[in-house]
């Protein structure tokens, strides 16, 4: 009974072990295609183009690196001005559609908008803290034994 709970965990772990992690395929991708070392926006379906020329990749951690990289701020930025795509060698191989260029736009507003609130309400959370301190240091002053 634990024998093949061994051998399957083992199994299971073997190809676990050679699994690249999405960032190394990231570094890996930004080494060998100028369009991802320049950050510029990917081919639809560029997915299979690398599975192609990095057999290696498993999958999932393929589809996690590639998640990464579109999800990041600077791809975005770059979806937003560029009027076209382009495939690993940096050719050209599509376009980028107003409707792409307003969704990476909307993106990013939200993305900011969102900063900028976390760091109103952490400078706010701060304020309120300095206050409370110094009220406390005042009644301490006021009531405080002396003597």
């Amino acid at each position: 009974m634990n024998t093949e709970t061994t051998t399957d965990q083992a199994a299971e772990a073997a190809p676990q072990a050679k699994r690249l992690e999405p960032r190394a395929i990231l570094q890996r991708l930004e080494a060998s295609s100028p369009t991802f070392r320049d950050c510029r926006p990917l081919a639809l379906r560029i997915d299979k183009s690398i599975a192609e020329r990095f057999p290696e990749f498993d999958r999932k951690s393929l589809r996690n690196a590639l998640h990464m990289f579109t999800a990041s701020t600077r791809y975005l930025k770059s979806v937003e001005r560029s009027k076209e795509r382009f495939d690993l060698d940096g050719n050209v191989a599509g376009e980028v559609t107003d409707e792409q260029r307003a969704h990476a736009a909307a993106t990013l507003k939200e993305r900011f908008a969102s900063v900028a609130r976390k760091q109103r309400e952490k400078r706010e959370a701060e304020e309120a803290e300095r206050r409370h301190t110094e009220k406390l240091k005042q009644l301490v002053d006021k009531f405080g034994r002396h003597g």
